[in-house]
């Protein structure tokens, strides 16, 4: 395994796979008219994404009247099922990302003050074993947030793991600091992730790794031999750490959870964002793979 401050050789991956993040949960409706919201908009997004060339739909359902995320299974029911019945062939990941928000009262520290979201390990996990998507997120990360913290403890961790594992889901592990990494490794060496592993480096998010080629490279290195891994940045970073990550090896992620722009003042939807990593990776002398390619390069046995 790769220790800290070990160096890689740079290979740019000739084979790369577009995760399209279609909606997130952060509060960027009312910025954009373009971020889908209903159970049939965050659907027709990620069919709308996948024809552009998306290979994986990363996917988190939002509350129609407020428009805020939230962990409504029935809304993952209907958006998965669209999916489905389209027909369309798309590696369906949903979040497990939901029930780890946390901010103080300001009177009692020890209790939530209204906003926060926390839920047993158990609870965040049931829709993922109910709808079996191929993948689902998992947020290895314990991070202060501008007015609270996202709270994902080890021993959670565990339990989550290990029942993604026994449901048959590769489980993406989203890693948004070098901390996050070496505990990643760590759950991987406990055997609660199976080999090889799927990593997400995140960047540019308060208050984590910045969005800059450094920290892309550094958490690369960390990253255990075989792994498959993509990486994104946040707003204007977005394109230029996707040319990065397929430059260093890695996958590319986008979509209007991370970026509302499709250039400076030009509010962008989840299909043009695709299509302009599609043509940055063309670009660089890359191909972009397929669903079916990408069920073979991450060894997904199963479609559900």
């Amino acid at each position: 395994m790769i220790g800290p401050g070990t160096e890689k050789d740079i290979t740019m991956n000739n084979d790369v796979f577009i995760t399209c993040a279609l909606t997130g949960a952060g509060d960027t409706t009312g910025k954009s008219p373009y971020v889908p919201v209903t159970p049939e908009q965050i659907a027709d997004s990620a069919i709308k994404a996948a024809k552009a060339g998306a290979a994986i739909a990363h996917i988190h359902v939002r509350d129609i009247e407020t428009g805020q995320g939230n962990r409504d299974r029935e809304a993952f029911r209907e958006v998965v099922a669209r999916i489905r019945d389209s027909d369309t062939d798309v590696i369906i990941n949903l979040t497990t990302g939901m029930g780890g928000d946390y901010t103080p009262d300001p009177d009692d520290p020890s209790r939530a003050a209204e906003g926060s979201d926390m839920a047993s390990p158990e609870d965040r996990v049931l829709h993922i074993e109910e709808l079996l998507p191929e993948i689902c997120s998992l947020d290895v990360a314990t991070m202060n947030f501008p007015d609270g913290a996202f709270m994902n403890v080890p021993s959670h961790l565990r339990i989550m793991a290990d029942q993604i594992k026994a449901a048959g889901i590769k489980p993406e592990l989203e890693c948004f600091d070098l901390g996050h990494v070496r505990l990643a490794n760590q759950l991987i060496k406990e055997g609660h992730i199976d080999e090889p592993p799927l990593f997400q480096i995140c960047l540019g998010v308060p208050w984590g790794a910045p969005a800059d080629p450094e920290s892309l490279i550094t958490m690369r290195n960390l990253l255990p031999e075989g792994a498959n891994w993509s990486a994104f940045g946040i707003s204007r970073m977005q394109i230029p750490i996707a040319a990065t990550s397929v430059i260093g090896g890695g996958n590319v992620r986008v979509g209007l959870e991370d970026n509302l722009y499709l250039d400076r003042g030009v509010l962008a939807t989840n299909e043009q964002l695709v299509d302009r990593a599609v043509g940055v990776i063309e670009r660089l002398g890359s191909k972009v793979l397929s669903p079916a390619e990408t069920r073979q390069k991450l060894g997904l046995t199963q479609q559900h």
